[in-house]
């Protein structure tokens, strides 16, 4: 991922962009924050957030003409947030007073100030704050200008007063009661002037427009004159003038002035300086009504409880709905903005830690949060390209789809896999191809399809492997093509027929990567050549919650098709909240299952949670995660076979290979008339249930065990244990090595324990 890449992908998420409120406003005032403090009734906090913006707090909270109110997102619903009720209580009910820093190292450059006004009271400040000299020159006898024309009732003495007392620890020299008719000596006695006098009597010799307002760049508020900038009510008409725009303008200004005098450009990158529209996404939808709460004495403004009640109409915007939706993006309690700049940063590691590896490797890849983001920023696309550059690289760890792999190419091995025309055809108008885990987790639901199909068409093709979805998943790119090219090899052998899937991986896999495939579902074929008879009284109707498949979100005809077939045998169905093509993951996509069991098992508890209904799937691996944690769920063929097995895992990982290699056997015995035997354990074991359970959770197979203990028996090396009573021994199998604590017995040999770890054990 190059920079250009990653600025791209970061640009899609919006959720660092401001709320409305905050950039409707000209000088950012965090409303948002504002009201998220005042809620906590923490008014130190939401007056410090006020101050950060604002220079004089106790005056722009009486007189702010609140523009934010404009972009308020609450005003899509009924009415804006009352923002500058919230800063007037913040102001009254904080001991903090106004306060300015000072840096002791000054700079040598000076900055004369014509105008004691907001603005030009906003460029002393700032300026102050850096260090510049300043020359302050005012015509009347007193800070604030036309500020002490406001009525006394709406803006208090007392509060002027109060924010300009940070002038008297401000070192600026001010000449009161001066005017200055000309620039004329300004030019040579100072490195760069501001002009906001307020007052249209005198333009300075700056050149104006058509209306008589000063003419200012409207970025950098330079005027016609080097060194000079204007800005305040000298460059406004009547109806713009407003306490925050002058303030705006002083915050404008002494930044142009910092740059000029560092001969650095005026104008760039300062696009969101001033009001600007936010490209933050907030969706109100569902959000009831409530209309702004009005202080009951307006003259004193909001009481505490007022202030809390209005804060909490605050919608507190922000986007994340890709957050709102996906247990792994919340799991790692940031965004995809941060989540893009992480992965990057872990891809360009060389040497030390990859921290983000468990991070990308979590991810199910499933695309709902491409579906749900406003920009369309895809994690699965981000997650799955570096999973293939970890490979590449040499980074990805091995034990992470160690086991995933192994069961991949066991279901591409001569014990599973199969190509075969359906018996007495030597063409093969269509392909059944049920997919691996269906016939490791269902394999009567197999063979009863591939009969049923055999009835009702003809010259139906069988394949029984594995379409090479793990591989993918785990960034083995090379490997997936290697396993996609055996598909289309054995595929082309046929005859390149129609294909049949019962599994929606398979289905998308196969549109996806094989352009000339005719390719659909079980669910579609079966709608339209019929369902068997008396499939309908295998359960009685009941209302079941539709679980889709999200690696077919985007299927609608495959999901009509589901819910027709519902219909069919009798049953009623319900719509969960997250389906169609915003359906989310079971938690196995992507190999979650493997890399994060804690994140998987908490996408499996929130879709579990979502209806008290049983769920009806359509993937057996959604059907085997969801019954694994005790959630009622059918898949479509346990409705047509009557098979109930909707509340249970399924068959561990042992028995999942054991019943591909066994339904092959069956099938080639009892269709093709072919009988092969898949070879025995030379020795038997016993192993107890709780030590089988925790040898699924180790994905250690039974197989694995009955390796290590044939290599400890048949070479010596076994350790035995200090009490005589067991042994334990060790074999490496590819990068993996397994150990087993074992006692032999008459006829074999009870298993005590077993464990595996990725190092290498040399003599």
């Amino acid at each position: 991922m190059d920079q250009k890449l990653l600025r791209q992908r970061e640009a899609k998420c919006v959720q660092d962009n401001p709320p409305g409120c905050t950039a409707g406003c000209p000088v950012h005032v965090d409303a948002r924050g504002i009201a998220g403090a005042v809620c906590k009734e923490d008014y130190s906090a939401a007056f410090a957030l006020f101050h950060k913006m604002v220079p004089f707090p106790g005056i722009i909270s009486s007189i702010c003409d609140q523009p934010c109110q404009q972009s308020c997102r609450r005003r899509d619903l009924d009415q804006p947030i009352f923002i500058r009720a919230l800063e007037q209580i913040c102001v009254k009910n904080t001991a903090a007073k106004p306060q300015v820093s000072v840096p002791t190292v000054k700079k040598q450059q000076t900055v004369a100030i014509i105008g004691a006004g907001l603005s030009g009271l906003t460029v002393g400040w700032e300026l102050a704050t850096k260090g510049y000299k300043l020359v302050l020159f005012e015509a009347t006898g007193r800070l604030g200008g036309s500020l002490w024309d406001i009525p006394e009732n709406i803006l208090p003495r007392t509060l002027i007063e109060q924010d300009f007392s940070v002038f008297q620890n401000i070192p600026i020299t001010i000449h009161y009661n001066t005017v200055i008719d000309s620039l004329d000596d300004f030019a040579v006695s100072y490195d760069a002037v501001y002009v906001g006098t307020g007052s249209r009597r005198n333009n300075f010799g700056l050149t104006e427009d058509e209306n008589g307002n000063i003419n200012v760049e409207p970025i950098s508020l330079a005027t016609s004159q080097a060194k000079v900038f204007a800005g305040g009510s000298l460059r406004r008409n009547n109806a713009e003038r407003s306490a925050i725009m002058s303030v705006a303008d002083g915050k404008a200004a002494a930044t142009s002035i910092i740059r000029f005098l560092q001969q650095a450009s005026l104008t760039a990158n300062r696009e969101k300086e001033g009001v600007f529209v936010s490209e933050l996404f907030n969706d109100i939808t569902g959000i009831p009504t409530e209309t702004m709460v009005l202080p009951a004495n307006p003259a004193s403004g909001y009481s505490l409880e007022e202030a809390g009640r209005e804060a909490a109409r605050c919608l507190q915007c922000e986007c994340l709905e890709c957050v709102k939706v996906c247990e792994y993006l919340a799991h790692y309690q940031g965004y995809p903005k941060r989540y893009v700049r992480e992965v990057y940063n872990n891809l360009s590691i060389v040497m030390g830690i990859h921290r983000a590896n468990k991070m990308i490797n979590s991810c199910s890849l499933c695309g709902l949060c491409e579906e749900v983001c406003p920009g369309n920023l895809s994690m699965a696309e981000i997650c799955q390209e570096a999973r293939q550059m970890m490979v590449e690289k040499g980074k990805m760890p091995p034990s992470t789809h160690d086991f995933a792999l192994r069961d991949l190419a066991f279901s591409t091995s001569e014990l599973f896999a199969l190509t075969r025309h359906q018996p007495g055809y030597t063409t093969s108008e269509a392909i059944f191809y049920p997919g691996c885990q269906l016939a490791a987790s269902s394999p009567d639901h197999v063979a009863k399809a591939y009969r049923f199909l055999c009835e009702k068409l003809s010259g139906i093709g069988l394949m029984l492997g594995c379409c090479g979805a793990p591989a993918r998943w785990a960034g083995q790119e090379t490997l997936f093509r290697e396993k996609m090219q055996t598909f289309i090899t054995n595929w082309r052998s046929m005859g390149s027929p129609r294909v049949i899937t019962a599994c929606p991986t398979c289905y998308s896999l196969f549109k996806e990567n094989v352009p000339d495939i005719a390719v659909e579902t079980l669910w579609t074929v079966l709608e339209r050549i019929g369902l068997p008879e008396g499939c309908q009284q295998a359960f009685p109707p009941q209302t079941l919650a539709i679980h889709d498949s999200c690696t077919t979100r985007y299927d609608a005809v495959l999901q009509t098709s589901v819910r027709k077939l519902l219909e069919k045998l009798g049953h009623q169905w319900a719509e969960l909240p997250l389906n169609h093509e915003k359906t989310v993951c079971c938690g196995y996509g992507g190999l979650m299952l493997y890399a994060n069991q804690e994140v998987a098992h908490k996408v499996i508890e929130r879709r579990i949670n979502e209806s008290h209904f049983d769920y009806l799937a359509y993937c057996t691996m959604c059907r085997d995660n969801f019954g694994g944690q005790n959630k009622r769920c059918f898949h479509l063929l346990d409705l047509i076979w009557g098979v109930d097995r909707q509340t249970t895992a399924g068959p561990g990982i042992s028995e999942r290979q054991h019943n591909r290699a066994k339904l092959k056997q069956q099938l080639l015995s009892e269709l093709w008339r072919e009988h092969t035997e898949k070879p025995e354990l030379k020795r038997k074991l016993y192993i107890a249930d709780e030590v089988l359970a925790t040898m699924e959770r180790r994905q250690i197979l039974v197989d694995d065990a009955a390796k290590v203990i044939e290599y400890a028996e048949s070479t010596g090396n076994k350790l035995k244990d200090v009490g005589g009573e067991y042994y334990i021994a060790y074999f490496q199998s590819g990068s993996v090595t397994y150990w087993v604590e074992y006692l032999p017995q008459a006829d074999g040999f009870v298993v005590r324990n077993s464990y595996c770890h990725r190092i290498e054990i040399t003599e």
